[in-house]
C-alpha cells in the first residue's frame, strides 16, 4: 500500500513509476529543452501511468494526450499563444501521443464559453493545476536543469496510488467531474469514485 508511506517514499516510487513511460519521459526531455515558462506536465498522463502500472498494464496504454501548462503573461493574445503550439508541434513531431500545451495566463479569455462557468485569471501555473475537477488530476512535474524532478501535488499521492478520484469543486461544473470519471471508470473498473458534494 504505497498510499500508506511517507510521503518522501511515496514521492520516490511515484517518479519510479513515471519513469516507466518512456513517452512521458521524452515528453518531459523534450520540454525541457523548449523551456516554456513556469512549466509542468499535469494531469491525465500522470495519474493515468500510475493508474496503469498499480492495476498492471503497461504504463503508456491507453494514454491519448500529454498536457504541458506553461505560464506568460507578458503577452495574452492568441497569435502568442500559438506561436508556442507551433513550435511545440516540431519539438513534439513523430512521438506515439499528442501534446498539448497551453498558456495557463489566458485560460479566462475562454473558459467560461467551454464550460459554462467564468474563470478567474490565474497567477501561476501551480494556480491552474489546483482547478481540475478531481483532487487526483491535481499534479505537476517537471525536470530541473540540473535533472532534478520538481513534483507539484497539492493534494498529496495517496489517492493516486490507492485509485481514489476525489472531486474538486473550486472551479470546474459537476458535470466535467461526471463525465470524465465515467470514461476513467471503464478503462481502470478498479477506480473508486466518489460522489461529487451535494450543498446543504
Amino acid at each position: 500500500m504505497i498510499g500508506r508511506l511517507p510521503l518522501d517514499e511515496q514521492l520516490g516510487f511515484f517518479i519510479d513509476t513515471l519513469s516507466r513511460n518512456e513517452t512521458l519521459l521524452e515528453v518531459l526531455d523534450r520540454t525541457t529543452a523548449m523551456n516554456p515558462p513556469s512549466w509542468y506536465l499535469t494531469a491525465g498522463c500522470l495519474f493515468q501511468t500510475v493508474w496503469n502500472v498499480v492495476t498492471g498494464i503497461p504504463p503508456a496504454e491507453g494514454i491519448k494526450d500529454y498536457d504541458v501548462f506553461y505560464f506568460d503573461d507578458r503577452d495574452l493574445s492568441w497569435e502568442a499563444e500559438d506561436q508556442v503550439i507551433r513550435a511545440a508541434a516540431a519539438t513534439f513531431a513523430g512521438l506515439p501521443a499528442e501534446v498539448e500545451i497551453r498558456n495557463e495566463a489566458r485560460v479566462h479569455l475562454w473558459y467560461e464559453q467551454k464550460f459554462g462557468v467564468p474563470c478567474a485569471p490565474y497567477t501561476s501555473t501551480e494556480a491552474a493545476i489546483d482547478s481540475f475537477a478531481a483532487t487526483t488530476c491535481c499534479l505537476g512535474v517537471r525536470l530541473e536543469p540540473d535533472g532534478r524532478w520538481r513534483v507539484y501535488a497539492p493534494h498529496g499521492l495517496s489517492d493516486v496510488f490507492g485509485l481514489v478520484v476525489r472531486p474538486n469543486p473550486v472551479l470546474a461544473p459537476r458535470a466535467v467531474y461526471e463525465a470524465k470519471t465515467e470514461r476513467r471508470r471503464q478503462q481502470w473498473p478498479e477506480l473508486t469514485v466518489l460522489e461529487w458534494p451535494v450543498a446543504t
